[in-house]
């Protein structure tokens, strides 16, 4: 049966929405804050690989959230900009059609919880009242879009009856989509099937609606659940790129997409994401936030289509579906498996980029990441598709307020002298600190002695190496935590202690960048 819909017109059974909730439910996990410059560019990057729906933030929440959700209605133009507000806030969905006010399509996404232990414990309130704010809630939003999208936090754990009069009253006041979170991530594929199966078959109303799926990935069920509730009957699908998302994360969007793409016959769904587009939006992401994904992560990790055994090399020479599902190129990948060395020129590398999925690369970040190259490829003997990718990430990581300009060290048994230079707001600021605590603990005393930052505290401190040899890149995490925030660091270099710095001053960046927002509440 076709759908009428305020965004999408009549839409069949076969079609399914991609709602992506990166830059809101992904923003709230620890440490992955973005400014309104990264929001923006990731939300080019989500239009582009054919997201339907964006929910672009949380105008109540804070002055940033509201900011970027009005600016990102003001440059997407392809996709439904959707701006997230409580049922019942005092001025939730006030702000949240203000900040939507230029967008070409736009819709309001308002929720409060439905499960028992939810009602009594965070809301305190009786079923009733919920159901009151319910409708209140949606005929609010109404008067700002014709498209309103209605969940039920931990709607996963709500009573069924009771669930299917919290969607009945909130379709009749005007929701045209219905979202069933598993806000938790407790349900089994067998429950979230149940679930939707129930409502379209109880609730009046429920054939001219669109059902959503929300699933968290607390029992590592996030992306078997989404599947689970197309079978059951939702027709939209809310995901991240990479799962992030609140605790353990969301289903993620390059894995929902390909499975459908590669179980077509199980799943004949149509939807508008562009496949081969997936590699760079889960790599630029990762450039933003400063977290890379598993080398084994499905579809995006490094070793996705990536085969050591012979056997395994022995079939793939033979007949490359031997071992491959779905061609690498279907997801932004390239087979090229030739090595840059310290004699291939600017054209080479630029290839080798886009073959590791950079398509976005001005000339200017292009020449400043080629003089990297070649100074590395001059201290390597090889340098692996890895090390590009690391020294890349470096370069386009926005570093707004301090930046790493250069240091020397003088290392001894029981003392360590260390010059440190940073850019601060623009000026070189320069300062020498001598410890007996090793290098990095110098080089850290002489960053809070150009940047003096007495509450933040340092709780994690990880080095790894990028890839094998005494001459890999070392790949530092720094974690710094200032009154509840969590903020974490990245930094690569072939000097250990740099790249330890670089990974201090990216957290710092993001620290300060925290301090300017308050973090929004979590939901859904």
């Amino acid at each position: 049966m076709n759908i009428n819909h305020p965004s999408f017109g009549k839409i069949d059974k076969n079609r399914v929405i991609f709602f992506d909730t990166t830059l809101r439910d992904g923003e709230q996990s620890p440490g992955f804050s973005m400014n309104l410059d990264e929001k923006l560019r990731m939300a080019r990057i989500l239009t582009e690989l054919g997201v339907d729906v964006i929910e672009a933030g949380f105008p109540v929440a804070s002055t940033g959230d509201f900011e970027s959700v009005y600016r990102i209605a003001e440059l997407i133009k392809d996709s439904v900009i959707c701006s997230l507000a409580r049922s019942g806030g005092k001025n939730d969905i006030e702000k949240a059609g203000e900040a939507l006010k230029p967008a070409k399509r736009k819709r309001i996404h308002n929720f409060i919880s439905t499960s028992p232990l939810h009602m009594k414990y965070k809301l305190r309130m009786e079923p009733e009242t919920v159901l009151e704010i319910i409708a209140d809630g949606n005929k609010k939003a109404r008067q700002f879009t014709d498209d309103v999208q209605w969940s039920a936090e931990d709607g996963s754990r709500t009573d069924p009856d009771f669930l299917c009069r919290c969607v009945e009253v909130a379709i009749k006041n005007g929701a045209t989509t219905i979202n069933i979170p598993d806000t938790v991530g407790y349900s089994t594929p067998e429950d979230m099937r149940r679930i939707f199966k129930d409502l379209l078959e109880r609730v009046p109303g429920a054939d001219q609606v669109i059902f959503s799926c929300h699933n968290h990935n607390d029992l590592g069920l996030g992306v078997a659940n989404t599947i689970a509730s197309l079978q059951g009957g939702a027709r939209q699908v809310e995901c991240t790129i990479n799962g992030i998302g609140e605790r353990a994360g969301n289903a993620a969007l390059e894995e929902i997409t390909m499975i459908l793409r590669t179980r077509h016959d199980e799943f004949p769904y149509d939807n508008r994401i562009i496949s081969k587009k997936l590699l760079n939006a889960s790599r630029t992401l990762s450039t933003i936030t400063g977290f890379d994904v598993q080398p084994n992560k499905a579809i995006v990790g490094r070793n996705a289509f990536a085969h050591e055994s012979g056997i395994h090399q022995d079939g793939m020479l033979k007949n490359a579906e031997t071992y491959e599902i779905m061609t690498p190129e279907s997801v932004g990948w390239n087979r090229s498996s030739f090595v840059l060395g310290k004699h291939s020129g600017r054209a080479a590398f630029r290839d080798k980029l886009k073959s590791l999925g950079y398509d976005e690369f001005s000339d200017e970040k292009l020449n400043e990441a080629f003089q990297r190259f070649k100074t590395l490829a001059d201290q390597k003997k090889t340098v692996y598709d890895d090390d590009i990718s690391a020294l890349v990430d470096d370069e386009v990581r926005d570093h707004e307020f301090i930046r790493f300009i250069d240091m020397s060290i003088k290392s001894g048994i029981r003392a360590s002298e260390v010059l440190l230079t940073l850019e601060v707001d623009k000026q070189n600021k320069k300062v020498e600190f001598t410890g007996n605590s090793g290098s990095v603990d110098a080089a850290f005393n002489a960053i809070r002695k150009i940047f003096p930052h007495p509450e933040a505290t340092l709780s994690l401190f990880s080095i790894g190496a990028v890839t094998q040899g005494t001459d890999a890149q070392a790949k530092t995490t720094v974690r710094l935590e200032e009154n509840g925030k969590t903020v974490d660091g990245q930094g690569t270099d072939v000097d250990t202690v740099v790249s330890a710095v670089k990974a201090y001053v990216h957290a710092l960046n993001k620290l300060l960048t925290k301090r300017q927002r308050q973090k929004p509440e979590n939901v859904s």
